[in-house]
């Protein structure tokens, strides 16, 4: 067991989670952050580290691995104790206390806790297409940790939302030539990015969907996509494949820890507060009861910041929720 009881610890070490445990330090609170991945930054890091992210403020635009990077350093100025590769399974009050268990048996204690898991537990919709799953790793991909692996590459990208059309428009001027195939004529991503891409050197073929996916062996060489209006076929020569079809979620163990979930989201009120005294959420897990919901980094940030001073207030009730402007504070 963890001897040491912190004034907050903080589940998740993505976005939200690392500018709470920044908030934290400022805020002089004994911090801990507990994430089940083996490096901080969350699905930033892992599903997209070198994409370009323009929505974040005070940036035109950052490589998602590069904000996280400054995430990091904004964060563990005050020293904060980390635990990565570690996953909270149960938690539970005790003695006064929340009692926080984990996959490795360990136990955490804190006095105030803030749940910053983002979706959950996640893996990526595979491609439900002939040789699609025997190309795994060999030419077919979910993730892009290094897009200088598509330089000079043939490349066909599935997918309508997001991650398809900036992927895209990310690696168009890398590749050889990009194929992006959508089974619809409607994009789920941001209205500006279609327009550009539209407009851009990339094909688009909509209405179509993967049929099989084919190679040596070794590598794949070929797909055959289908005009799904038409069950017209077309054979396109390729060197890879970016699929981006979304992910499946699931919020695991933090079902169990007697928390009002809605769907895949926490319940909170204006304060970020749960049902359970101590307990906040902030970030893409977070389901306000009486506002907007938008999964936004910068929405995370605002949560997180608040979360964090009113737990500030409930860890040490002389403190005030608003403690001023950093630039007033000490640090």
């Amino acid at each position: 067991m963890s001897e040491d009881v912190f004034d907050i610890t903080i589940i998740g070490a993505g976005p939200s989670g690392l500018f709470a445990a920044f908030y934290a330090g400022l805020r002089q609170m004994k911090t801990k952050i507990i994430d089940a991945l083996e490096q901080p930054g969350g699905q930033v890091a892992v599903l997209y580290p070198e994409k370009y992210i323009f929505d974040v403020p005070g940036f035109y635009k950052i490589l998602a691995k590069d904000l996280v990077k400054e995430l990091v350093q904004q964060a563990f100025q005050y020293s904060p104790t980390v635990v990565l590769g570690e996953r909270v399974v149960t938690l539970r009050r005790v003695d006064g206390v929340i009692e926080l268990g984990t996959d490795k048996g360990t136990k955490h204690l804190s006095k105030s806790v803030l749940v910053a898991a983002g979706v959950g537990a996640f893996s990526p919709n595979k491609l439900e297409a002939q040789g699609a799953g025997d190309y795994e790793g060999k030419g077919v991909y979910y993730f892009v940790k290094d897009k200088s692996a598509f330089k000079d590459k043939r490349l066909l990208i599935v997918g309508g939302g997001d991650s398809a059309v900036d992927w895209a428009l990310n690696i168009k001027d890398i590749a050889q030539k990009i194929t992006l195939v959508h089974r619809r004529d409607v994009f789920r991503a941001h209205e500006g990015s279609v327009t550009e891409l539209m407009k851009s050197s990339v094909e688009v073929k909509l209405f179509h969907e993967v049929k099989s996916v084919s190679g040596d062996g070794s590598k794949v060489t070929k797909v055959v996509v289908f005009d799904n209006r038409t069950q017209a076929e077309s054979t396109l020569d390729v060197d890879a494949v970016l699929v981006n079809i979304g992910f499946r979620a699931d919020l695991g163990p933090i079902k169990d820890w007697g928390l009002q979930i809605d769907g895949r989201e926490i319940v909170s009120n204006g304060k970020m507060e749960t049902n359970i005294q101590g307990v906040y959420v902030a970030g893409d897990i977070a389901g306000p009861a009486d506002g907007v919901k938008l999964n936004l980094i910068a929405t995370g940030y605002a949560q997180a910041a608040l979360a964090v001073n009113v737990a500030k207030a409930f860890v040490d009730p002389s403190s005030k929720i608003f403690p001023g402007h950093s630039s007033e504070m000490k640090r």
